[in-house]
């Protein structure tokens, strides 16, 4: 019998990214790709359509953040289908993952998906990001607004000690040289996404004490 080739295309990233994910975490990497799109028919949840391009676009796009990710609570803040918070919360069970969104047919897709995966660390928030409470280990978010948008709508959820990992195509300098006072820029990472020909940033921000 042929390997499932969205399998093959999924293990195949993780080696190249170096993780060392079990088969469980893979069976529902794809179960939650399957479950985003048999939704997407309806609901519109991304743009992406081909289920080759979710593993790349998606999956392994937020696979790639996994060995940045610390502490034992994150937020993904703009969640949207769950990226990168689903694979992430898929991947580390230990960690108590919100997924945050202001759309109620996202977060209805999200809780189902938490469901049918049965991931009992994940939670799906629908709410605006300012109104949230916190404080947690780690934030993320994948192309959301600037930097300072951001930092000022919700840097109040971040630990002391906390980071936030931005996730973005190429690298803000203008974003990066207007960051509101009490944070700032930890880290740069540019990220190899395999399959994919485009440029990948991680920027990794922090409270100044």
């Amino acid at each position: 019998m042929n390997p499932d080739p969205l399998e093959h295309l999924l293990r195949a990233g993780i080696d190249r990214l170096g993780l060392p994910l079990g088969d469980d975490v893979i069976r529902r990497l794809l179960d939650y790709q399957a479950l985003l799109a048999r939704w997407n028919h309806t609901y519109n949840l991304t743009a992406v359509r081909d289920p080759q391009q979710m593993v790349v676009r998606h999956l392994l796009d937020s696979l790639a953040v996994l060995p940045y990710v610390r502490g034992a609570t994150l937020a993904d803040l703009g969640t949207g289908a769950g990226l990168p918070g689903m694979p992430l919360a898929i991947a580390r069970p230990e960690i108590q993952v919100s997924l945050v969104d202001a759309n109620g047919k996202k977060v209805r897709f999200l809780r189902e998906a938490i469901r049918a995966l049965k991931l009992d660390n994940a939670k799906a928030v629908q709410d605006r990001m300012e109104n949230l409470g916190g404080p947690f280990d780690c934030i993320t978010s994948r192309a959301l607004s600037s930097l300072g948008d951001m930092l000022t709508a919700a840097g109040h959820l971040l630990a002391a000690d906390g980071i936030w990992l931005a996730l973005k195509g190429q690298l803000p300098e203008a974003e990066l040289a207007a960051l509101p006072p009490g944070f700032a820029l930890r880290a740069v990472h540019a990220l190899r996404i395999p399959g994919l020909d485009a440029e990948r940033h991680l920027l990794v921000l922090a409270r100044v004490h």
